[in-house]
């Protein structure tokens, strides 16, 4: 029995086809405040000729643009994968209140796995975390990307 995924996710992985199509790599990120989408992106890096432009940090820049703010504490972020040690840095220093992923990333991620750098005593604040919303689609939309390239 599957369940529909909540709206953000879909979102965020309609995001990820997109940045698929465009040769990026499928990841995509919702940024919400309440039930309001204050922006939804994808991975840019290959556009922007930018390593930094990964979905989380393209959204969360968006974001503080769009409320005017660097602090996001009212919203959530919602991505496709789990996020790396840079854009965990970056959901951290932005105060993100919920982070809501859906395909774990045990090479590169930083909240599950790696660094887990929301539970360093350096940390100076964690999200609330749920990881595997949406897990099977996202985890097909990077295989098939990946498989197409090897």
């Amino acid at each position: 029995m599957s369940f529909p995924l909540p709206p953000p996710m879909r979102l965020a992985l309609d995001e990820a086809a997109a940045a698929a199509r465009e040769g990026e790599v499928p990841v995509g990120a919702v940024v919400m405040r309440g039930t309001e989408v204050i922006t939804t992106s994808r991975n840019r890096m290959r556009d922007d000729n930018d390593p930094t432009a990964h979905a989380e940090m393209v959204a969360l820049r968006a974001a503080a643009a769009a409320l005017g703010t660097s602090r996001l504490d009212d919203c959530d972020l919602w991505v496709t994968l789990e996020p790396c040690a840079m854009c965990t840095g970056a959901i951290m220093l932005a105060r993100i209140g919920r982070l809501y992923f859906a395909a774990p990333d045990p090479k590169g991620g930083a909240v599950l796995h790696g660094p887990r750098l929301f539970v360093q005593p350096t940390c100076h604040h964690a999200p609330e975390v749920y990881s595997g919303i949406g897990e099977g689609e996202a985890g097909a939309l990077l295989r098939a990307f990946f498989r197409e390239r090897r």
